[in-house]
């Protein structure tokens, strides 16, 4: 199987997929959409979807934000950075509709900048830190696979607005596979370190494989992808070895908190401040 191969498979039925910044275009994707929960939503397990979701984006937009000056190429910056501003979108629309619908009329800021770490909902691998080049690559194809999946299944979710935004996740969340799956390859079957240095990411990131199918089992879909780019890559598919715990029921690493005070500075020390 050659390299451009396992892209374009992983493409297939995606092949109206936008480009970030320039393809998902700049149209309001909530625009006439009936914001009004559904008979037979309940409003308390749909506010918790979104939060979930919602926190999985921002701490992943930051992490990928860490790469700003510090990239291998000025290309890999960019497209690091725009995935981030990607998930930064989806995190502000999915903040928005928790505060539409869980009785509190919360906005964006309330969930991003004031809560405290043990409030955030996220799965730990998004929150660990950025590590090498090669465990942001493994991370990223790993979260944007399952991601993916998850999305395209809420495209058929009953509450109109969380559909919304999934359908425009989905052409995201395609090319940010396809970004992670062309470097995971690359390094693969590059030079004898790069190699070393993606096999350990794939370790790394495999024990928190676990709480990421626990809200929704898309796990075989997930594993088809990693199968494929590791058969492409020459790389053995990560062996799962669960941790006990789960960011969705609170649960975080050290590392969640610092990530947290530095994201959320500026807005706690001038609260009410607009610009």
């Amino acid at each position: 199987m050659s390299d451009d191969h396992v892209y374009l498979t992983l493409a297939e039925g995606h092949e109206d997929d936008a480009r970030w910044a320039y393809g998902t275009g700049f149209e309001d994707p909530l625009h006439g959409v009936d914001t009004t929960v559904p008979e037979g939503v309940d409003a308390g397990e749909l506010a918790a979807v979104c939060v979930a979701l919602g926190d999985d984006a921002l701490v992943s937009a930051q992490r990928l934000a860490e790469w700003t000056t510090r990239a291998p190429e000025l290309e890999e910056e960019v497209a690091l950075a725009n995935i981030g501003l990607d998930l930064l979108g989806q995190a502000r629309l999915l903040y928005s509709r928790a505060g539409q619908v869980d009785g509190t009329g919360r906005g964006e800021d309330a969930y991003a900048y004031f809560r405290d770490p043990e409030d955030f909902r996220n799965v730990r691998l998004a929150e660990l830190p950025g590590g090498d080049f090669a465990f942001s690559i493994v991370r990223l194809l790993v979260l944007s696979s399952w991601r993916l999946a998850h999305f395209e299944r809420l495209v058929a979710h009953p509450d109109p607005v969380l559909a919304a935004i999934a359908a425009k996740g989905v052409k995201e969340l395609t090319y940010h596979r396809q970004y992670a799956a062309e470097w995971a390859v690359r390094l693969g079957d590059g030079t004898e370190e790069s190699h070393r240095r993606v096999r350990r990411a794939m370790e790394q990131v495999a024990p928190y494989f676990g709480e990421l199918f626990t809200a929704c089992d898309v796990r075989d879909e997930v594993a088809a992808v990693l199968r494929q780019v590791t058969e492409t890559a020459g790389l053995p598919m990560p062996v799962y070895r669960p941790l006990p715990g789960a960011g969705r029921g609170g649960d975080h690493t050290e590392h969640l908190a610092p990530l947290l005070a530095e994201l959320q500075s500026v807005a706690r020390a001038h609260p009410e401040a607009t610009w």
